[in-house]
């Protein structure tokens, strides 16, 4: 029997978001070669995805190795931001500036952040991360660490939790500037 973190949900309101409409927007324009550019064993493994987590669930994220070689454990007590990408996601790369800029801010907060990658291969990740200089702590999602910690469907996710460890916080596709400096508002 497989243990779950969050119990999934379908959301109530089935409307899409401003953002959700130009994200759709936007894939639509790049047409069926960013679908056809995923694996179909990636492929597959989204189809099985489960949703968003439901607010005001617990989020307990398992230990982990950084892509940096540092160790990632995560503290009870403190505000926790998950944000799962991808380098060859393309919203992932509009978004993932504005959550550097964020963590920048909020980690002398006492604010903890984990970034999962699902690259193909932790080397992918790690080059990426370099070459743009994100100073977020990131580790590699392998498909065996997401076997008990599985990522919802979408990308990219973004998870906010309190300090009490409950979510705050559950968003899928890419947020804009706006909406990621916003999130420590979620808090208050």
């Amino acid at each position: 029997m497989t243990t779950h973190f969050w119990v999934p949900t379908e959301p109530a309101n089935n409307r899409l978001s401003r953002r959700q409409a130009l994200a759709w927007g936007a894939a639509a324009a790049f047409g069926p070669s960013v679908a056809q550019a995923q694996p179909a064993s990636a492929a597959a493994e989204e189809a099985k995805a489960p949703p968003l987590p439901a607010l005001g669930s617990r989020l307990a994220v398992p230990d982990l190795a950084l892509l940096d070689g540092g160790a990632w454990r995560q503290q009870l007590g403190k505000p926790l931001l998950v944000y799962w990408w991808a380098s060859t996601c393309p919203f992932c790369a509009l978004q993932s500036p504005s959550m550097d800029r964020l963590w920048s801010q909020v980690r002398a907060q006492g604010w903890q952040m984990l970034a999962l990658s699902v690259d193909r291969k932790a080397e992918d990740a790690a080059a990426y991360l370099k070459a743009k200089r994100y100073s977020f702590p990131a580790a590699w999602a392998s498909p065996a660490w997401r076997s008990g910690f599985p990522k919802p469907k979408g990308l990219p996710i973004t998870l906010l939790a309190g300090a009490d460890g409950r979510l705050k916080v559950a968003e899928k596709g890419q947020m804009f500037e706006e909406d990621v400096m916003a999130l420590p508002d979620a808090l208050l």
